[in-house]
């Protein structure tokens, strides 16, 4: 926010004082208190249409399992309702300063990764509805799950709005403190686990304190080689992906003999495109490694019925693997009210979100289309240890299989 534009379009810079200026001029366009109320249109659109919407652009065999796990709990459904809660939010007041919003930016978004140092951070992921838009929403996102999340746990009403409290005020606080600091201080801020955990250590209990150690040790054990261990095996000398349908389905259960040579190529080709959106270095990385296997994988809640695939890639020998996860990036929720983002690509659109957000990000995060004509916009990543808070493992009825779309 130490920006802004002139009318010529032209960005100024502003001072301190001139920032505070505009944050005040901000409470009086939307006074804080304006925030504390909530009037649902009188012409709110029925949740389950929206849902039903967005369901004609998946694949249709997948989309009862993302019902499935909307249905396990109040705040799995609204860990798939990001659609739903966007237009509740394009009513509420706004104002006026525009960030970089992931726009879904709920608890289970948040937990432990592994930097490309190979050190444990804590972040927020999931970018596909990211978009530039009103710094309100992500923090009422955000609050609103920490309270639907509270519930689900037990909590009393008074501790569950406690916590809600102490959410926001943290965020006020972080303001503060980034306010204070360089341009270059706040682009390499992160939260370092060690010392955040030696901070709290004397709020946690003994319990709470060996859970979280357990839980670390375990994410620093998440890596290319635990996966590789979880999810292939070696088929007539061949390293392949194990396949769980519906949840995974290797090329191998979807087209088989020639098809399938013609297939693995087709996919060489798009990693060499989605290679050109990364940097030279890397690029000359990933060229050390071939792609040996592709599998059909379902994603996380909101996203199941989008496609999205894995690839195995193995490097100087059959023990040095690479995942990369591949998965197609829709319009934003957020476009619908704020408008598009102004780039060609969704794909693009989320790993630029990404990188703007994330203190460290993979590597290898890039982007591609599935083909000439703008088909599908897609976005590569590479497989990242990850700790996930408040998280149910569930499991959806098996499904028919279905082909690969590309």
């Amino acid at each position: 926010m130490g920006t802004a534009s002139d009318t010529t379009g032209v960005r100024a810079h502003l001072t301190v004082r001139e920032r505070v200026a505009l944050g005040k001029a901000a409470r009086t366009e939307a006074p804080r208190s304006s925030h504390a109320v909530f009037a649902p249109a009188s012409d709110r659109a029925d949740p389950i249409e929206l849902l039903e919407r967005q369901a004609a652009t998946r694949v249709p065999e997948l989309v009862p399992i993302r019902y499935g796990r909307m249905l396990v709990s109040p705040f799995a459904f609204y860990r798939g309702a990001a659609m739903i809660m966007a237009r509740d939010l394009a009513a509420t007041p706004r104002s006026g300063l525009v960030v970089q919003c992931c726009g879904d930016a709920h608890l289970s978004n948040f937990g432990v990764f592994a930097s490309p140092e190979r050190r444990l951070v804590f972040d927020l992921n999931d970018f596909d509805e990211t978009l530039s838009g009103p710094w309100e929403w992500d923090v009422k996102r955000l609050a609103t799950s920490v309270l639907i999340a509270a519930r689900e746990n037990g909590f009393s009403v008074k501790d569950g709005e406690q916590a809600v409290l102490d959410t926001v005020e943290e965020y006020r606080a972080g303001v503060t403190r980034f306010a204070a600091m360089k341009n270059l201080e706040v682009w390499y801020a992160s939260l370092d686990l060690e010392a955040a955990l030696q901070e709290l250590g004397s709020q946690l209990s003994t319990r709470q304190v060996k859970r979280t150690g357990k839980a670390l040790a375990k994410a620093r054990t998440r890596d290319s080689m635990s996966a590789f261990a979880k999810l292939t095996r070696v088929v007539n000398g061949e390293t392949r992906i194990v396949a769980d349908p519906p949840l995974i389905v290797p090329l191998d259960d979807l087209v088989r003999g020639r098809e399938r040579d013609e297939m693995l190529e087709v996919l060489h080709g798009q990693l060499r495109t989605y290679a050109d959106t990364l940097q030279y270095d890397r690029r000359l990385l990933l060229d050390q490694f071939r792609l040996a296997d592709f599998a059909r994988k379902v994603v996380g809640v909101g996203s199941v019925g989008t496609r999205a695939w894995i690839a195995l890639l193995l490097g100087s020998d059959g023990q040095d693997p690479l995942f990369l996860q591949l998965k197609e990036a829709e319009a934003s929720v957020l476009e619908e009210c704020l408008g598009p983002s102004g780039l060609e690509n969704h794909g693009e659109r989320v790993v630029t979100g990404q990188r703007l957000m994330q203190a460290s990000s993979d590597i290898f995060l890039g982007w591609l289309r599935d083909g000439p004509g703008q088909i599908r916009p897609l976005v590569w990543l590479d497989a990242r240890a990850r700790a996930r808070p408040h998280r149910r493992a569930h499991r959806a009825r098996r499904l028919p299989r279905a082909g690969l779309q590309l």
